[in-house]
C-alpha cells in the first residue's frame, strides 16, 4: 500500500534517502557542502532513489515540487547549523514508459509533473540573472519589506509589512545593490536575492518525425548552476517540471495559457544513435544479417526501392550512410569519417526523391532545399530575442547544426547564392563553424555526412563538355565532396522498357491498395502483395535504421596492411599515368577510398578494414573520376573538379591569352586573327572558340568592340 505523505514524514524519508549508501550520499552531500559555491547541486538517477523507496519516487514523479523541495531541506538539516549552505536537488534517469514524452504529445493532464524532453537545442539565450525575491523599502517607515519573484512577470508589494500602507499612500524602492546608504537607513538590511537563469528552446529530434511533419518546440529556463552548458545543435535529454503561463499581461490577458518547463537536470547525448534502442533480440538480428553473402546487394536494394537503376550511386550511399571512422590526431587535428557525395544529373532522374528517401531513412536526417536555403539557414541564424525585455541577440541552429552526427541532404545545390554557398566550405572539411554575428562569436559543431544535389545549368548534360562548365559550382566546394556522380538520362531501348514496367507496376499496386481499401475487394490482392515482395526492400526502413544506428556506436573498423597496400598502390600507379600535366588523383582521393573502405568494414560489422573492403573503396572511387574526371585525352584529369580546367584547356587558354597580348591594339585584337595564330600553333578552332567563351565568362579578356578582344 502506497505511504500517505505529510510533509514531516516527506522531510524524514529524504533525510534517510541521504543517510543511505552506506553513508555514502552523506559524504557526497558533505563534499558539495565543503566546495560550495563552486558545486552547488547533488545529483542522483530515478532507478537508485526507486530501489531505496519506490513510494518516494513515485511521490516525485506526482508532486515535484513538493518533492524537491522538502529534498532541500532535509539536505539542509543534516548539515552542521554553523555550516549550512542552499543545494539543489537534482533528479535524471526518468523512466520512459511513465515520464518520457514527444513535445507533441504534451497535454494539460502533464503540467505540474516532472517530464524527460529529448530533442535539439535550437536557440540558446545569454546567461543573465533573474530576481528571486526582491526587496522593498517603504518610503515611509525606512522597513523593508520581501515579495516572492516565482514567475516570469514582477510582482510589486501589495502593502508594507510594518506600516499596512499600499503603494497609493507611500513609495516603495526596490533595493538591488548592497549600498552605504542602504546599510546606513536600516542596520542589517538585505537586497533582493538573483539567480543566473537563461532560456532555452528544444526542437524534436528529426529521427522521429513522420513524413512531412514540422518539428514542434518547446521553452524551457535553467537556472542557477546548470545554466551555460549547452549550445544550439546540442542533443540532450532535459529533465524539469512542466508549467504554464497565461498569455498577455495586465487589462490584456487571454484565457489561454502558454507551456514552459523548469529545467531541473540536464543529460547530454554524447554517444551518436543512442536515442534509438536497440534490444537484445534486434543485436542478434543485426548480427546474423551482417554474416549474410547477399548484404551488399539487399543493402543497394533497400536505399529508394521505388527508384530504378542507380546501383552504383546507391552503393557509395548506402556506404555514406555508415561512414568511416572520425580520427583524433595527437596533434590535436581532427580527420573527419563522414563521406560527402554530389549528384548532378537531368531533371526528372529522381534526385530529389532519393534525397528526401535518405533524409528519412537515416538516424539523423535533416533535408533543405537549396532554393530556399540561406547561408544562416544552413549553418546558424542570429535571432532578436526578446525575451529579458532588451532585444537581444541570440544563435538559432541551422540545417548543418541541427544534422550534428547524421546525414544533410541539400536539394538544388546550384541554386544557392554563391556567398551562401562559401559558408559550406568549413563545415564540410573542418566539420564546424565560426560564427561572428551580432556580437556573438561561437564555435558550432557540423560532424554530419552531405548528401547534395544539383542540376546543369543548361538544363541537360552535355556528355562533350567538362563538368564545371555545365554546374554553377565553384572548383573548391567541388573538391571537398568525396564522391561526384552525374546521372544522365540516356535513351536506351532495352532500360526504358524495363524503367517504365518497374513504374507501372509500382503504380498498379498502389491503385490496388487504394481500391482494396475503399472497397473491401480483394480481386487484385494476390498480384498486390506479390509486386510488393517483388519490389519492396528486402530490409525495413527501421531495421536498417537500428543496424546503422548499431555499427555507427559499436564498429570502429582499423586497416590491415593488406587494405592499406591496396589503395596507396592504386594511387601510386594512377599518378604514373599521368600525361601532359594532368594529375589524375590527389591525396584528397586517398582519404576518400580510406572512408569508402572503413564505411564498407562497418557494413559487414568488421572490426578490421581487409584488402576485400578497400577493393570496394578503389572501385567506388574509380568509377566516380572515369565518369567526371574524364580528360579531353580519354584519361583521367582531377584538374577538372579541383581547378574548373583540364590540362589541355589550361595550356591552350595560356596560349590564347599570349596571343591576345601579343597582337591586341588600341581596339583589341581581331577574333578572325586569334583563331588564325592559334590554328599554326597547332589549337583546334572548335576548342579556341569555347575557350574565347569561358575566357570572358570568367572575366579574364574582355570583348571591347564586336570579336574584338582584350586581356583583362
Amino acid at each position: 500500500m502506497a505511504k500517505t505523505y505529510t510533509k514531516d514524514r516527506l522531510i524524514n524519508d529524504w533525510e534517510e534517502f541521504f543517510r543511505s549508501g552506506r553513508g555514502k550520499n552523506k559524504t557526497r552531500l558533505f563534499a558539495i557542502m565543503n566546495s560550495y559555491p563552486e558545486k552547488r547541486s547533488f545529483e542522483t538517477t530515478y532507478p537508485e532513489l526507486a530501489k531505496f523507496d519506490a513510494d518516494l519516487a513515485d511521490h516525485l514523479l506526482d508532486y515535484p515540487k513538493a518533492s524537491i523541495k522538502s529534498a532541500e531541506e532535509a539536505m539542509m538539516n543534516l548539515m552542521p547549523a554553523e555550516s549550512r549552505v542552499p543545494v539543489h536537488f537534482r533528479v535524471s534517469g526518468l523512466p520512459d514508459d511513465i515520464a518520457k514524452l514527444e513535445i507533441r504529445y504534451i497535454r494539460n493532464k502533464h503540467v505540474g509533473k516532472i517530464i524527460a524532453i529529448e530533442g535539439l537545442v535550437r536557440r540558446v539565450t545569454e546567461v543573465r540573472p533573474r530576481m528571486t525575491a526582491a526587496a522593498f523599502q517603504c518610503e515611509r517607515c525606512k522597513q523593508v519589506t520581501w515579495v516572492e519573484q516565482d514567475e516570469i512577470y514582477f510582482k510589486d508589494p501589495l502593502e508594507c509589512d510594518t506600516c499596512h500602507k499600499h503603494p497609493g499612500q507611500t513609495r516603495f524602492k526596490l533595493l538591488t545593490e548592497l549600498s552605504e546608504q542602504n546599510i546606513s537607513e536600516v542596520e542589517g538590511v538585505d537586497v533582493s536575492e538573483f539567480r543566473d537563469t537563461q532560456k532555452i528552446e528544444v526542437q524534436e529530434p528529426p529521427e522521429g518525425l513522420r513524413g512531412g511533419e514540422q518539428p514542434q518546440r518547446l521553452e524551457m529556463y535553467c537556472e542557477d548552476d546548470i545554466t551555460g552548458q549547452i549550445s544550439p545543435g546540442d542533443r540532450v535529454i532535459i529533465n524539469g517540471i512542466l508549467r504554464n503561463r497565461q498569455r498577455g499581461k495586465g487589462q490584456a490577458r487571454t484565457t489561454l495559457f502558454d507551456l514552459f518547463l523548469d529545467i531541473n537536470s540536464i543529460e547530454h547525448q554524447g554517444h551518436e544513435y543512442e536515442e534509438i534502442e536497440i534490444l537484445p533480440e534486434d543485436e542478434r538480428e543485426i548480427k546474423k544479417t551482417a554474416k549474410a553473402k547477399d548484404l551488399r546487394r539487399n543493402m543497394i536494394a533497400s536505399i529508394a526501392p521505388s527508384i530504378y537503376g542507380m546501383e552504383i550511386e546507391k552503393e557509395a550511399i548506402a556506404l555514406q550512410l555508415f561512414g568511416g571512422v572520425s580520427k583524433k590526431m595527437k596533434d590535436g587535428t581532427r580527420t573527419r569519417g563522414d563521406i560527402h557525395i554530389l549528384l548532378v544529373g537531368d531533371p526528372g532522374t529522381a534526385k530529389s526523391q532519393l534525397l528526401s528517401y535518405v533524409s528519412k531513412l537515416a538516424p539523423r536526417g535533416i533535408y533543405a532545399s537549396g532554393k530556399s536555403a540561406s547561408s544562416a539557414g544552413l549553418t546558424a541564424a542570429a535571432v532578436k530575442s526578446e525575451e529579458f525585455g532588451e532585444g537581444r541577440w541570440t544563435l538559432e541552429a541551422g540545417a548543418l547544426v541541427l544534422a550534428d552526427r547524421g546525414v544533410c541532404c541539400i536539394d538544388e545545390l546550384d541554386k544557392m547564392s554563391p556567398t551562401d554557398r562559401d559558408s559550406m566550405h568549413t563545415a564540410m572539411e573542418q566539420q564546424q563553424i565560426s560564427i561572428a554575428k551580432a556580437g556573438i562569436t561561437a564555435t558550432l559543431q557540423t560532424r554530419c555526412a552531405i548528401l547534395a544535389a544539383a542540376n546543369p545549368t543548361m538544363g541537360r548534360f552535355d556528355p562533350h563538355r567538362l563538368l564545371p562548365d555545365q554546374i554553377e559550382l565553384d572548383p573548391p566546394l567541388l573538391t571537398r565532396f568525396d564522391v561526384i556522380y552525374t546521372i544522365t538520362d540516356q535513351i536506351d531501348e532495352v532500360r526504358d522498357r524495363a524503367m517504365a514496367q518497374h513504374i507501372t507496376r509500382l503504380h498498379f499496386a498502389g491503385e490496388a491498395a487504394q481500391f482494396r481499401e475503399a472497397t473491401k475487394d480483394t480481386t487484385y490482392q494476390a498480384e498486390e502483395e506479390r509486386i510488393e515482395k517483388e519490389k519492396g526492400p528486402p530490409f525495413a526502413p527501421e531495421f536498417l535504421r537500428r543496424y546503422i544506428a548499431y555499427s555507427k556506436r559499436k564498429i570502429f573498423p582499423v586497416m590491415t596492411q593488406e587494405s592499406m597496400d591496396r589503395i596507396a598502390t592504386t594511387y601510386v600507379s594512377m599518378r604514373q599515368k599521368a600525361s601532359g600535366g594532368s594529375v589524375p588523383m590527389t591525396p584528397r582521393n586517398i582519404e576518400a577510398m580510406i572512408r569508402l573502405a572503413e564505411a564498407n568494414a562497418r557494413m559487414h560489422l568488421k572490426d578490421k578494414v581487409e584488402e576485400e573492403d578497400a577493393e570496394v573503396a578503389v572501385r567506388v572511387v574509380m568509377s566516380f573520376l572515369e565518369r567526371v574526371a574524364g580528360g579531353e585525352g580519354g584519361g583521367i584529369d582531377t584538374d577538372i573538379i579541383t581547378t574548373g580546367y583540364a590540362s589541355s584547356q589550361r595550356d591552350r587558354i595560356w596560349s590564347l591569352i599570349e596571343i591576345i597580348k601579343d597582337i591586341q591594339g588600341e581596339d583589341g585584337a581581331a577574333k578572325e586573327d586569334i583563331v588564325r595564330l592559334a590554328s599554326e600553333r597547332g589549337l583546334p578552332t572548335a576548342k579556341v572558340n569555347e575557350d574565347l567563351e569561358r575566357l570572358k565568362r570568367d572575366g579574364r579578356i574582355y570583348e571591347k568592340y564586336d570579336d574584338k578582344f582584350r586581356v583583362a
